[in-house]
């Protein structure tokens, strides 16, 4: 479909929301180092999509680049139409031409020659104006609010590292995804040799889920499936309990658990902890330890998890890593 100028307006304006969004997340994650280089590049990019928004305007409307901001008064952007005076249009119409003959008497000077005529203000040129420098002071804003936020990114991955050496853990990567809490822990408990099938007699799991549990390839690849399927019975079978903290009906909630890729939060970790009768520790971004226990009386003997929970080091938000013992 051809664009027209409108759309292609629309168009620019959501290029540089954009680039005003991947321009804050480049300064968000540079560095002391990188900033200078990062600040060089945001304004390279500022500027050639400015230059390029130009160009495309200035071909629309097949004049010279220069003569573009003159020519995009066609666009009408708001309703500049007054509101007409109440009546029918059969009383519009009969007033109409009364007005127009009255408008034409007044204004005819007496010796029949029509004075000069008054140019009128360009009210579409000012008000692109005013929108334009309302953008640019936008685009600045925004650049100098992301320039001024705290290194998240870094500060967090130094707290985390300073908190592995503390606690003598080593890290191991899980894929950034909406398994990934999931994955680490399957990834712990094939480490610790606990399988992925709880113990019967603490968790006996459904025919389904054991199904899912004996066709897993490899717990650090697939093992999700399996933790999920698990977490989602348990969730299912003890509902008295978890439902009071849902905000969507409990056989959906169980249905995303099961088969989606949703996050996994603070239900999931409880279920989790009490299926397996495991201790997770999850070790946060200040370096604060947070513990769910499985409830046993026997603290002692219950087996140990580790997690590291990242807010900003990853794109994609919130995110679980699994810890070993060095």
């Amino acid at each position: 479909m051809e664009e027209t100028l409108e759309t292609i307006r629309a168009r620019h304006q959501e290029e540089q929301r954009k680039l005003q969004a991947r321009i804050a997340q480049k300064k968000k994650s540079a560095t002391k180092k990188t900033r200078r280089g990062v600040n060089d590049e945001c304004e390279r990019l500022q500027r050639e999509l400015d230059e390029r928004q130009k160009a495309e305007i200035a071909a629309f409307l097949g004049e010279p680049l220069d003569d573009t901001a003159d020519r995009l008064e066609v666009l009408n952007l708001d309703d500049d139409t007054t509101q007409e005076p109440n009546g029918t249009v059969e009383e519009k119409a009969k007033a109409e031409p009364a007005a127009k003959q009255n408008t034409t008497s007044q204004s005819q000077p007496p010796n029949g020659t029509m004075p000069p005529r008054q140019r009128k203000p360009n009210r579409h040129k000012a008000r692109l104006a005013r929108r334009e420098a309302e953008r640019a002071a936008q685009a600045a804003a925004a650049a100098e609010e992301a320039a001024n936020q705290a290194d998240h990114r870094g500060n967090e991955k130094e707290l985390m590292e300073a908190a592995f050496k503390r606690h003598g853990l080593k890290e191991i990567e899980i894929n950034p995804d909406g398994h990934c809490l999931y994955s680490a822990i399957a990834c712990q408990l094939d480490e610790l040799g606990l399988g992925l099938r709880p113990n019967p007699e603490r968790f006996p799991v459904s025919s389904t889920t054991a199904s899912r549990i004996d066709t897993v390839a490899s717990p650090l690849h697939d093992g999700y499936r399996a933790v999920r399927a698990v977490t989602a019975d348990f969730i299912q079978q003890h509902a008295d309990e978890f439902a009071p903290f849902m905000e969507e009906p409990l056989e959906e909630y169980v249905r995303k658990v099961r088969l989606t890729g949703e996050w996994g939060g603070q239900l999931e970790l409880q279920a989790i902890a009490r299926a397996y009768g495991v201790d997770i520790n999850v070790l946060q971004g200040d370096g604060r330890i947070e513990k769910i226990e499985a409830g046993d009386a026997d603290v002692d003997e219950r087996p140990q998890i580790w997690l590291a929970y990242y807010r900003h080091t990853y794109g994609l938000g919130e995110h679980y890593n699994a810890l070993t013992k060095r």
